[in-house]
């Protein structure tokens, strides 16, 4: 049996959308590749790379917040 992990499929698509050259891209080519990067973030952030990636970026942010006064 094949199973297929939805978020790992989402990150191909976006892999090979965002390869192409920039002036090929209609608005609704991209408008389409921006649901599709939010479909991936939504699939990824409850697991526990997607809660290491928030935690890492949340200590990026604290420390350019830190940095700043």
């Amino acid at each position: 049996m094949l199973t297929i992990n939805v978020a790992l499929l989402l990150a191909v698509i976006v892999f090979f959308r965002l390869r192409r050259r920039t002036e090929a891209r209609s608005r609704a080519d991209e408008k389409m590749t921006v649901v599709i990067v939010l479909a991936l973030g939504i699939l990824i952030a409850p697991t526990p790379a997607g809660q290491g990636i928030f935690h890492f970026v949340e200590q990026l942010a604290g420390g350019i917040t830190q940095a700043s006064r």
